[in-house]
């Protein structure tokens, strides 16, 4: 069974640390650490709410008129591999959104 859900955090780091407190593990050979979950993550982070403003200047190139507005929360998709809710410590963190938002998983809806 796969559970979609969107979160949203405080910060980048907030959000790493939920993702990590998931569980990882650390490879001798690599020197790297790694998930060890079967859970799909995507990092969106600060999502755009209000595009920015651009022109063209005299080559052609974009100058930026008025900035973009980003949220100041942090974004994150996950589809949790079995399992029916979020678990500990993510529930709060829960968001709705009309239709499938900024992203979706290949042949899941949210």
């Amino acid at each position: 069974m796969k559970l979609f859900k969107k979160y949203e955090f405080n910060s980048q780091e907030q959000a790493e640390e939920k993702i990590k407190d998931l569980g990882t593990s650390f490879d001798e050979l690599t020197e790297q650490e790694y998930a060890d979950h079967n859970h799909a993550i995507v990092k969106l982070g600060y999502l755009t709410i209000q595009d920015g403003v651009y022109e063209a200047d005299e080559k052609g190139e974009p100058i930026e008129v008025e900035a973009p507005v980003l949220s100041d929360k942090y974004s994150v998709d996950v589809l949790w591999d079995n399992l029916d809710e979020s678990p500990y410590g993510w529930k709060s963190y829960e968001i709705e959104v009309e239709g499938n938002g900024s992203h979706t998983f290949y042949g899941y809806n949210f």
